[in-house]
């Protein structure tokens, strides 16, 4: 008898398993995934005084690369590897140093080979900071055999 295959929070959980074990960059930035489902993400992290730009706010690059974070999680959440097609970012507000922010990752639309993203950044008070929308390209290589 074979195993049955995984239920897609299990295929969810193991691609962030997998993905955070390689990715240094997030690590560094201290970033806590919170929750993965199919088509989903929810991390946080804190605004540290190394993130800050020279008016004392949060960088946009580290807000920008948050978002990414959560997006490509949410998009590899399926198995399948994919990759940004094209991303935006509107920033709504500055991060503060300690804030707490928010992540959130969500799926719009997902097709064989594109799924569309939308990520909010917001920060402790339920602010939103930053609206992110990610297209991605779906490939044919499965990341959990």
């Amino acid at each position: 008898m074979s195993p049955l295959p995984p239920t897609p929070s299990q295929t969810a959980e193991a691609v962030k398993t997998l993905m955070l074990s390689q990715d240094s960059f997030s690590k560094m930035l201290g970033l806590e995934v919170d929750e993965v489902g199919p088509g989903y993400c929810r991390l946080h992290f804190v605004v540290r005084p190394d993130m800050l730009n020279g008016f004392g706010a949060l960088h946009g690059g580290v807000t920008f690369a948050a978002a990414d974070t959560a997006f490509a999680f949410a998009c590899n959440s399926h198995g399948r590897q994919s990759v940004g097609l094209t991303v935006t970012i509107d920033y709504l507000e500055a991060g503060r140093p300690g804030d707490v922010l928010t992540v959130e990752a969500s799926e719009l639309s997902l097709k064989h080979k594109v799924g569309v993203y939308q990520v909010r950044v917001s920060n402790q008070h339920g602010v939103a900071l930053a609206l992110f929308k990610g297209t991605a390209y779906r490939t044919s290589h499965e990341i959990i055999p």
